[in-house]
Formats: structure tokens, C-alpha cells, sequence
């Protein structure tokens, strides 16, 4: 088979060639992926370690289903919110169904739980390891909420990473309330759907092959954090 008509050439072609139709999803994707984990982080970080250092009424139960929430089938959040953005929901009136903030909306959903839950744990095990320490400071919860947080920076910062993950390989929720629209909504994921349906392989390998680096890089980074924090705290 000739180069040209074999797909994987053509795919690198197209990534080495910097192809514009393939660079335009690409950063589309890495937009949309990194507000998404920086708003989810924003709320997550704090739910989480206040959830690790208050005791209330009913803390169990949310623990619960904080924990069941990071298994959220995507196809199952996009629903719900193409329900709140559609014309008869209670958000409709903004317009922002089928955009990139409807994308964001929806990833954020899936990444906050996955932050929170693992904040929770990581706040909460150096509470424990950290409690006489603590206690002879005097110092409140909300006092302590900042300086577990920053002394839990290296784990957290993976627990992050690993959010990112989860939201550059989404393809459900993103193609119900973006709609998978050329130009304006079409991101890795549902491109990859898509092209593969049409049978246009080159581009679907190669935003294939582009997402599996991505993955790939996140992961390394992650466990180069992780081992950072091992020799740095011992």
C-alpha cells in the first residue's frame, strides 16, 4: 500500500504538517479542558478539605455520594445539563446551549466530584498525621484549612492533573450540549467519533494519536510530581 493511502502516514502528515482543521480542535479542546479543571478546582479544593476538617450532620451521607458522583457516567451529566440550558430549562434564557461554555459546564460537573472526593482524603489524612501539631497551636479549622492545603500541594496537584484526564477524554456529555458543531463545539473526542463515522480515518488517527500523547504527558507529569513530593518529604 502506498504511503499516501495508508491512514497512519496520512495522520502523521497532517500532525507534522500542522494541519489547521486539525490544530483549530486541538486547541479548542485544551481550552475548553483547562478552564473547565480550573473552575472545578476553584470549588473542589475547599468542599474537600472543609469536608475533611468539619464534622455536621449529614457528612457521611455527602462524603457518600461525593464518592459515587466520580463515577458519573458522562452520557448522564450531559443530559442534565442540556436539560438546564435547553429553551424550557430554568437557564435557557442565557443562550448557552451548544457553545464551549455549555462544554465547560458540563466537564466541570465530572471533574469537581473526582477533586473533592481526593482532596478529602488527602486534607484529611494529614489532619490525622498532623493532630497534636494542630492542637497546640489553637489553630481553628478555617485556619487550617490554607496550610493543609499548601502542605498537600504536590498530591493535590496530581489529584488535578488527574481531573484534566478525565475531561480532555470526555466525548458524551460534550457532544450532547455542544452538538458537535464544525468550527465552534467540535473538540478531540467527538471530531474522533465523527471523522470515524464518516470513514475520513487520517483525521480521526490523528487527533487519535494526539489525544493519546496528551493522556500520555499528563500521566507522566503526574508521576513526576508524585515522585517530586516522595524525595522532597521523604
Amino acid at each position: 500500500m502506498p504511503a499516501s493511502d495508508n491512514p497512519f502516514y496520512t495522520a502523521l502528515a497532517l500532525i507534522l504538517g500542522m494541519d489547521l482543521d486539525l490544530i483549530d480542535i486541538v486547541v479548542l479542546s485544551l481550552q475548553v479542558s483547562l478552564v473547565a479543571v480550573l473552575i472545578a478546582s476553584a470549588l473542589a479544593l475547599p468542599v474537600g478539605a472543609a469536608l475533611a476538617l468539619w464534622r455536621f450532620p449529614g457528612r457521611n451521607g455527602l462524603i457518600v455520594v461525593l464518592n459515587a458522583l466520580m463515577g458519573l457516567p458522562p452520557v448522564v451529566a450531559g443530559l442534565c445539563v442540556y436539560l438546564l440550558l435547553s429553551r424550557a430549562g430554568p437557564l435557557g434564557s442565557f443562550g448557552l446551549l451548544f457553545t464551549p461554555s455549555a462544554m465547560v459546564i458540563a466537564q466541570v460537573i465530572l471533574v469537581f466530584p473526582i477533586i473533592a472526593a481526593l482532596t478529602r482524603q488527602q486534607v484529611e489524612a494529614l489532619q490525622h498525621e498532623y493532630a497534636e501539631q494542630l492542637r497546640s497551636l489553637g489553630l481553628t479549622q478555617l485556619r487550617m484549612m490554607p496550610t493543609l492545603l499548601w502542605d498537600a500541594r504536590f498530591g493535590l496537584l496530581t489529584v488535578i492533573l488527574a481531573g484534566f484526564g478525565r475531561a480532555s477524554a470526555e466525548v458524551g456529555a460534550v457532544m450532547i450540549v455542544g452538538g458537535n458543531i464544525d468550527g465552534v463545539t467540535r473538540v478531540m473526542t467527538t471530531s474522533i467519533v465523527l471523522e470515524t463515522s464518516k470513514g475520513d480515518l487520517p483525521l480521526a488517527l490523528g487527533l487519535g494519536i494526539v489525544l493519546l500523547t496528551l493522556v500520555t504527558l499528563i500521566n507522566a507529569l503526574a508521576h513526576a510530581v508524585s515522585e517530586a513530593a516522595k524525595r522532597r518529604l521523604g
